[in-house]
């Protein structure tokens, strides 16, 4: 089977993040794979630029944000129709905070810090969905 690195220059992601580092570091990642990606702050922020029309295969949408959290901002993109493979990367882990994420319409969930294999498995799923 080909690596993601041969189509994974095909997809974009938008990094729901407000911590800078994990911006930084979810965007490295996303780039040294060669997916084109984007970042934004808030819940809020995600939900708006798809209202502009931007559209993305991947959200990596974290949970405690100001504004708008994760929870609160995957449901939103759910009932507005968005099927982008959004996976919830975040430090809380707890099984009801985990299970609320999730029940919120994620299709993954992963906990930080993000890893290379994590990603990968990520963006095989994404591949293996969607044939490019």
């Amino acid at each position: 089977m080909a690596s993601p690195q041969n189509f994974a220059s095909k997809l974009t992601a938008l990094v729901v993040d407000d911590h800078k580092i994990y911006q930084k570091v979810h965007q490295k990642m996303l780039n040294n794979f060669g997916v084109k990606s984007h970042v934004v702050e808030n819940g809020k922020e995600a939900v708006d630029i798809h209202w502009h029309g931007k559209k993305f295969d991947l959200i990596l949408m974290d949970m405690d944000m100001p504004i708008m959290n994760g929870i609160e901002a995957t449901k939103e993109l759910r009932a507005m129709g968005v099927c982008s493979t959004i996976v919830g990367v975040t430090s809380r882990s707890t099984e009801e905070e985990i299970l609320k994420f999730m029940e919120a319409g994620l299709d993954d969930y992963q906990e930080k810090p993000l890893t290379i294999p994590k990603l990968t498995s990520i963006l095989h799923k994404i591949i293996n969905s969607n044939p490019i």
